[in-house]
């Protein structure tokens, strides 16, 4: 059988995803606007050319490593919801509701909304009509969390209105009336984008390391001070695992793939393929991007500074290295220039992951653990319930935090459960020892478990490091919260048939 059923609406995914297609979906879930903008954080709290270096290209590993694990899994269960499946598969429905539920609470709504608050901000490069100015119906337009701590305002949600979330909701709503429309839309949209923000970074690497190239930067980065003057010793290993936050964020969504596996050609083939080239692909061009930067701009900057080489990598304008860069190479026009395809990007990024995550709600919803609207599709072969409340949900988001806010929420959570699924993979070995496996995971046991120990080492870094132990903790309170949600909605909902 080549297409997936759903019985209650006569409509069935439709496998219109090609491999192309399929790691395209990949690489744009991952490029979103992490890797134009959070550099510059990394290299404020590592202060050194080398550990900002080494941050990218750790990301990279552990993410390929991931990728690797997730290929077996995505073989072996090539069904809409993918890493929801392969949790309720290998540790029962209460994991994979947990994921599924904060997938929705968090991962996949909070990175959404992120990105298209980044949308907003670089809308503004282009229209300064788009500003940052609050418009709010909450005094002084903040709420403050008890349980995170109200000493600094960077804990307080800046809760209303402002002319660039305004432009993150238009996007929202647009990219989901796309996809409501079929599959082939959204991912017709989404190879489209991908290709051009992947020639953007490209084009990005080509300028730093040949006519953008600053004798004066690169005797500051390389030289002498590559090292730079990082913390020492367990401050260095928190402040580290604190930096990755923002690596780790641009890098992740690649396992978005595994969720819309019904709607792919071939999946046990495709799958993995598209899993390992999307990742490396990405990985390899943030290293060089970052490569590049180093090239052009100095890593240390006065904040104060007149040009974006006296502010540096440190202090770029509103953290958009990207651009500083470009603007050092081009002026004015090279502004321009990396705000579209950072539009573009952004964009692209967001299409990824709305079309992916209904695919979740829709599988959870066919286990009964989920609105049951969500677990039907519309005539086009889309969850359309599901992308509706998805949408939401992510307006909600938008309205409720800043770009930085959101994705220290997600990576932890997200953490979290890509250790998880890979012990999951264990599990599975174990209990299904005689199961098909089209393909098995690259280098078992070691490197899914060098991968279980690496990601489950920065979730714990992040529990206990000052700068993230907050939102760390609000990550693992919501993961534990779904425990009693999930008996309650099991106890007061019949699971409707058996999930696809």
């Amino acid at each position: 059988m080549t297409e997936s059923h759903d019985a209650r609406t006569g409509s069935e995914f439709v496998r219109a995803l090609t491999l192309t297609d399929a790691t395209m979906l990949v690489a744009g879930s991952m490029i979103g606007s992490g890797i134009f903008i959070v550099s510059s954080d990394i290299a404020r709290t590592l202060n050194s050319p080398l550990w900002l270096l080494i941050t990218w290209i750790a990301t990279g590993a552990i993410t390929v490593l991931g990728a690797l694990a997730y290929g077996e899994l995505a073989a072996m269960y090539p069904r809409a919801g993918g890493q929801y499946v392969f949790l309720r598969e290998s540790m029962g429905p209460l994991m994979g509701f947990l994921y599924g539920w904060t997938l929705f609470l968090v991962i996949q709504t909070g990175t959404t909304a992120a990105v298209a608050v980044a949308f907003g901000r670089f809308l503004g490069v282009l229209f300064p009509s788009v500003g940052a100015e609050l418009y709010s119906w909450f005094p002084h337009g903040e709420i403050c969390v008890a349980a995170l701590g109200c000493d600094t305002p960077a804990k307080a949600f800046q809760v209303g209105l402002t002319p660039q979330r305004i432009a993150a909701l238009v996007s929202i709503w647009i990219l989901t009336a796309i996809n409501l429309r079929g599959v082939r839309e959204g991912k017709a949209l989404q190879t489209m984008l991908t290709l051009v923000k992947t020639a953007a970074l490209g084009l990005i690497v080509l300028v730093g390391l040949s006519i953008g190239r600053n004798a004066d930067a690169i005797a500051a980065n390389f030289g002498a001070n590559l090292a730079g003057s990082p913390p020492i010793g367990s401050a260095l290993v928190l402040a580290f695992g604190a930096a990755m936050v923002g690596s780790l964020f641009s890098s992740d969504a690649w396992n978005n793939v595994t969720f819309a596996a019904a709607e792919v050609h071939n999946p046990q083939r495709n799958l993995p393929l598209a899993l390992v080239m999307g990742t490396g692909l990405v990985s390899l061009l943030y290293i060089m991007a970052n490569v590049a930067y180093l090239h052009v701009l100095p890593l240390a900057g006065d904040p104060a500074g007149a040009t974006a080489v006296a502010r540096g990598i440190q202090y770029a304008t509103q953290d958009r290295v990207a651009t500083a860069m470009m603007e050092t190479v081009f002026g004015a026009n090279g502004t321009t220039l990396m705000a579209v395809a950072i539009l573009v990007s952004t964009f692209g990024c967001n299409n990824g992951l709305i079309l992916a995550g209904a695919r979740v709600y829709w599988a959870m919803a066919r286990d009964g653990l989920f609105f049951a609207r969500a677990g039907a599709l519309n005539a086009r072969g889309v969850p359309g319930f599901a992308l509706l409340v998805q949408s939401i949900w992510i307006s909600i988001l938008c309205l409720t935090g800043t770009y930085g806010q959101l994705l220290d929420y997600v990576i932890f959570a997200a953490l979290v459960f890509y250790c998880l699924t890979t012990v999951g993979l264990f599990i599975l070995r174990r209990t299904q020892p005689t199961a098909v496996r089209p393909y098995r995971a690259l280098g078992y046991p070691v490197l899914p478990g060098l991968y279980v120990l690496l990601a489950g080492a920065l979730a714990i870094i992040l529990l206990i490091a000052d700068k993230t132990r907050a939102q760390a903790m609000a990550g693992l309170a919501i993961v534990l919260l779904g425990i009693p949600v999930f008996y309650l909605w099991r106890a007061g909902r019949r699971a409707p048939s058996a999930p696809v």
